[in-house]
């Protein structure tokens, strides 16, 4: 898409008033706001050493039931956590999602059940308005994953609903898959449009675009694919209610059994361990090394966000969405 193309689809859209968070610092001198996703057990001293260079950040920590009916409620430790990243000045958002633990794996039934019944999601609506207001969050983050495209409507419902019950000054932002066409977005059940009317952000998850479990080696997120996954988006959403998902993490690929998440740092041990030779691609933006025993590594690091940076900013983006803080390099 050209640039051109999404400025006008911005002005069409200009009445539409702006995330309350629109334009908040991301502790660097230039106009991306940076959000960065947390587990709960994120250490303090890593929150504290990325606070500088965040915005927002967004704690993994309620789930919905395999029934669709029900919110599993933030345990404690994403609440503390919370409570933790708002003393240092940021944003909070709650990220609730459809993953099973009993799975290991987003779970698409759930988010059936779920979205395809207005009941549900009035009655999840209600009860994450409620998880929200108690905990003191400024938001709440839909990770709704592995959908189908019949789930599409059922998730700017959900959207919708959330807006409606919560207070104007809390904010929703979905999380979306990143694909290479609308036509895709549509079949992984995302109805961008309708979205980017409804929801305050959509963060493009522009990463596992390889991965052990579902392809052999190659980029976590490889800068041309991230293009035209943009492109694609900027289609349907105005470039100002879009963050830009990074990777802050790598894989590996033995040759026998299976490979494995690592946080940057690990990917570097490994390497070092082993006396292989790290490569930087310029090209996809992103670390590589093979290991003695034909492991392959690649990982995406502090080098690799100032690329992402760059295309956000040369697409006029509202910011960046790092997946995950505690993985990743420190955010500066």
């Amino acid at each position: 898409m050209r640039r051109t193309a999404a400025v006008l689809l911005a002005a069409a859209l200009a009445a539409t008033p702006l995330p309350s968070y629109a334009g908040a610092p991301s502790g660097r001198a230039d106009d991306l706001a940076v959000t960065g996703y947390a587990l709960p057990d994120l250490p303090r001293r890593t929150l504290v050493r990325d606070a500088p260079g965040l915005a927002t950040l967004t704690v993994v920590g309620a789930t919905i039931s395999a029934d669709g009916r029900r919110l599993r409620r933030p345990a404690g430790e994403s609440v503390r956590l919370g409570r933790q990243a708002r003393r240092v000045g940021l944003r909070t958002e709650l990220l609730v999602s459809n993953y099973s633990d009993r799975l290991g794996d987003f779970d698409t039934r759930a988010a059936g059940r779920l979205l395809r019944s207005p009941a549900n999601v009035r009655r999840v609506a209600r009860q994450l308005g409620r998880a929200v207001a108690a905990g003191g969050w400024g938001g709440v983050n839909l990770d709704l994953e592995a959908l189908r495209p019949a789930h599409g409507r059922g998730l700017v419902r959900l959207a919708a609903e959330l807006q409606r019950r919560m207070p104007a000054a809390r904010t929703v932002s979905v999380d979306v898959s990143a694909h290479t066409s609308v036509r895709a977005y549509r079949r992984a059940g995302y109805r961008l449009a309708a979205l980017a009317r409804t929801v305050d952000l959509v963060q493009l998850m522009a990463y596992d675009q390889h991965g052990p479990s579902w392809s052999g080696p190659g980029p976590i997120g490889a800068l041309g694919w991230q293009q035209r996954s943009l492109a694609a988006l900027l289609r349907q959403v105005p470039p100002r209610r879009v963050d830009l998902g990074v990777a802050g993490y790598g894989y590996t690929w033995p040759r026998r059994g299976a490979g494995r998440t690592v946080t940057v740092t690990q990917a570097r041990a490994l390497v070092t361990r082993d006396g292989a030779r790290a490569r930087w691609d310029p090209r996809v933006g992103e670390w590589r090394a093979r290991l003695t025993d034909g492991t392959t590594v690649r990982w995406s690091d502090g080098r690799s966000l100032e690329l992402r940076r760059r295309l956000a900013r040369e697409n006029a983006l509202h910011g960046l969405a790092i997946w995950r803080i505690g993985s990743a390099d420190r955010v500066s």
